[in-house]
């Protein structure tokens, strides 16, 4: 049951060698037309999806921290994907998302930025220097989503297990590598302990959302870590009325057996210029 993690470069011809691949392993592809499927059960809308979906969240104002949920909602959605298995997640970040399970086949695309463009403008029938502008922009969002989100250099080559410069290789020589790769007796052992490692972080997913919803709680100083039903939070908050409604939110959420409360009150005056 493979689970493979996408990451793309516009231009690059991802999109084809992925459905390839899942045709091949007769894996589910899990693209924006998948997420904008299942997202009503997750209560999103599409004007939700189109506002977060692979985008930079902030956290200052409240809404600023709803929309911050709504983009962890959509890794609930991945998350819960890869509970079923034999999946391909395409971009949102999902090589950063699953880094602490070892039976994930981490992949990467990329190519030269001119013939990325020459590529888009190609397939979209669109003008190059239009293409050009709109491949630049894409880098940029995303490598910002990577890195705000997640804390990692988008280009860096140890995020991923394999990295291809579809300019260098034909499509169906990719697609073969990542197959055979995709069976690899080293990532079947690796499950076992994966599946125990998934619970926990979709617990801790879980609880960030709730909190992040929370018109209760100000800011997200603090840490959330969970290991079989027991949810330990550490770092600060402002208040005792805050550190309650933190522990009470973490408490209500499904899977959640014991809370272990180690965060710290720092009283907090907002600066006023």
């Amino acid at each position: 049951m493979p689970i493979i993690t996408i990451s793309r470069e516009m231009g690059t011809g991802a999109y084809q060698i992925a459905k390839d691949v899942a045709k091949k392993l007769r894996c589910t592809l899990v693209d924006g037309t998948k997420i904008a499927e299942l997202a009503p059960k997750y209560g999103l809308t599409p004007e939700m999806l189109q506002r977060v979906d692979e985008k930079p969240p902030s956290y200052i104002t409240a809404e600023d921290r709803l929309h911050a949920s709504y983009l962890n909602t959509i890794e609930l959605i991945l998350l819960d994907c890869v509970k079923k298995g034999n999946v391909i997640l395409y971009g949102r970040g999902g090589q950063d998302l699953l880094s602490a399970l070892r039976h994930v086949l981490r992949v990467r695309f990329i190519a030269p930025f001119d013939e990325r463009v020459e590529n888009f403008a190609e397939r979209e029938w669109i003008d190059p220097d239009l293409a050009r502008e709109m491949i630049r922009k894409n880098d940029h969002q995303r490598g910002g989503f990577i890195h705000f989100y997640f804390n990692r250099d988008w280009n860096d080559p140890l995020g991923y297990d394999l990295v291809y410069n579809t300019s260098r290789l034909s499509q169906g020589a990719i697609v073969e590598s990542i197959v055979a790769a995709a069976k690899d007796p080293k990532l079947k052992q690796a499950e076992t302990e994966a599946n125990q490692m998934l619970e926990d972080v979709i617990l801790c997913k879980r609880v960030e959302t709730e909190l992040l919803k929370s018109p209760g709680i100000r800011n997200l100083h603090f840490k959330v870590e969970a290991q079989d039903g027991e949810v330990t939070l550490s770092g600060h908050v402002h208040a005792d009325e805050e550190r309650r409604c933190v522990i009470k939110t973490t408490t209500k959420v499904e899977g959640v057996r014991r809370v272990e409360d180690n965060l710290q009150v720092v009283a907090y005056k907002d600066y006023k210029a």
